[in-house]
């Protein structure tokens, strides 16, 4: 029995060192995948704290990492480690704006508005924020309002999509601020920069992303418009001598861009649910026609019905017409391009005399501009004969010209070529005057050199003969024997008459004298 509990106590105590062994090892693996968080790509972890101290009543978020609920931080790609037991996750996927559209977020956490606000400026307020997201991914805690939930329903915030604004080409924005103060003045039609209202500064064609409650954008068209004056009914005036006079015209004009922003305000009407097509419509309605209506009344009523069949007064009228419309639209910010009277007709009683008479003076001045240009061709012969004559005298005397140039020319050629061959002899006979002057200066070089080594030989010699006492005979014997000695290296005679020994005699006698 004791060897048998004893067994048993080896076999228990073998296996708890297993257990603790496989325990040492599966632990840290358990806890490691237990613990961590791998956020993939395009992903979010939104964090959930199970444990720590009770938010405040009314909290949607978390304040602190602290505190119970959803959190306002989120983790981003990668890979982090959390305690379970504290914490809990959920793996949703970015927030993702596709490209063309703008995203407007809502906070859905934090203090309440006032009751005048409806943007929320700070980031402790609930409601919408002013920075919109562009075209892009961001790790955000909030769902568009257009998908359908995700895994749970703990959002910071709600975005939804708007189209950025595009304003094309000939187009300007006005902008109208819906949320900054109102302005200290409501009388303006215009509000000053930074208060709620229409603004003065208007946006240039392009695409721009702008909360829309924030502001809002309405395009007004400021390219040329043309409008019929007939369209809007019968245009005339009664004459002062009481007829009426009918006229057409074409009027091209557009909306100042410098102006933009108050024409807006001015002529376009609430009701407009399309702006953008229907006040130039306004415009015609309450600044072209007036205008215009208003200068034929008031300028037509001072001709007779006579004067307007004339040329004269139609075309100062028409000038007058361009004239005025420029300076009284451009007052009210409508530039005017072109204003045309294209058909004036008086009443046919008088037309008819007048057209007559207009015809017969017409008729007059072709007549008088016949004769004039009779006369003008006449005289238009004459200069042209004229102008022939001088052209043959301009060309003989061209032709002279060129003779005389000609020969000048060939003059002066000899001329240069004589000064030319001149020079060269100059020079040659300069250069033999040279050369012989220098074989002359060698050849005199040449005879002192000569000369000079003769003196310096004789120089020599005389100091040598000067050394003898001034006996040239010793001087000759000394030269003589220094250039035999050095030849012989032995002498044998037999004798001492010897015929080799007189070579010596006429030494050995001047040497006894």
């Amino acid at each position: 029995m004791e060897r048998l509990l004893s067994r048993f106590k080896v076999v228990f105590m073998g296996g708890g060192a297993i257990v603790m062994l496989v325990l040492l090892i599966a632990g840290p693996v358990l806890a490691y995948f237990a613990m961590k968080i791998e956020v993939p790509s395009r992903h979010i972890a939104v964090l959930v704290r199970k444990t720590g101290e009770n938010p405040p009543n009314g909290s949607e978020l978390a304040p602190s990492m602290k505190h119970k609920g959803v959190q306002r931080d989120v983790l981003g790609e990668g890979r982090y480690f959390r305690n379970p037991y504290t914490w809990a996750w959920f793996i949703v996927p970015q927030v993702e704006i596709p490209e063309g559209k703008l995203g407007v977020r809502t906070r859905l956490h934090g203090d309440n508005l006032e009751h005048d606000q409806v943007i929320a400026w700070k980031e402790n307020q609930k409601g919408i924020i002013p920075e919109v997201l562009r075209p892009g991914r961001y790790a955000l805690n909030a769902r568009v309002r257009s998908h359908k939930a995700l895994k749970h329903d703990l959002y910071a915030e709600l975005i939804d999509l708007y189209d950025p604004l595009t304003i094309p080409a000939g187009f300007k924005g006005v902008v109208t601020d819906l949320s900054a103060p109102i302005p200290e003045d409501t009388t303006q039609l215009l509000s000053e920069p930074g208060r709620r209202g229409v603004q003065e500064a208007t946006f240039e064609p392009g695409t721009y992303y702008v909360n829309p409650f924030l502001k809002q954008i309405n395009l007004l068209d400021c390219r040329s418009k043309r409008y019929n004056l007939t369209e809007g009914g019968q245009m005339g005036f009664p004459s002062k001598d009481g007829f009426f006079i009918t006229l057409e015209g074409v009027i091209e004009f557009r909306v100042k861009p410098e102006a933009a922003a108050l024409v807006y305000v001015t002529y376009n009407s609430r009701e407009n649910d399309t702006p953008v097509e229907r006040i130039d419509e306004e415009i015609v309605r309450n600044i072209i026609l007036p205008n215009a209506r208003s200068y034929c009344r008031l300028r037509g009523s001072n001709q007779s019905g006579r004067e307007f069949i004339s040329g004269e007064t139609r075309v100062e009228f028409q000038q007058n017409f361009q004239t005025a419309m420029s300076r009284t639209c451009a007052e009210q910010g409508v530039e005017i391009i072109q204003a045309l009277i294209t058909k004036i007709r008086p009443p046919e009683k008088i037309s008819e005399p007048v057209r007559v008479r207009q015809i017969a003076l017409q008729q007059e001045k072709q007549f008088r501009r016949e004769i004039l240009q009779q006369k003008s061709e006449e005289q238009l012969a004459i200069e042209q004969e004229l102008v022939r004559q001088k052209q043959a005298v301009v060309a003989s005397r061209q032709i002279v010209v060129k003779q005389v140039t000609a020969a000048e020319r060939m003059q002066e050629v000899a001329l240069i070529d004589a000064k030319r061959n001149k020079s060269v002899a100059e020079f040659e006979l300069k250069a033999a005057e040279d050369l012989a002057a220098a074989i002359l200066a060698e050849a005199t070089a040449t005879a002192e050199i000569i000369h000079f080594g003769n003196d310096a030989e004789a120089a020599g010699w005389r100091k040598a003969v000067e050394a003898f006492d001034g006996n040239g005979g010793e001087y000759a014997r000394w030269v003589m024997l220094r250039k035999l000695a050095p030849s012989y290296r032995s002498i044998m005679v037999n004798t001492a008459d010897s015929p080799l020994m007189d070579v010596f005699e006429g030494y050995k006698k001047e040497a006894g004298q």
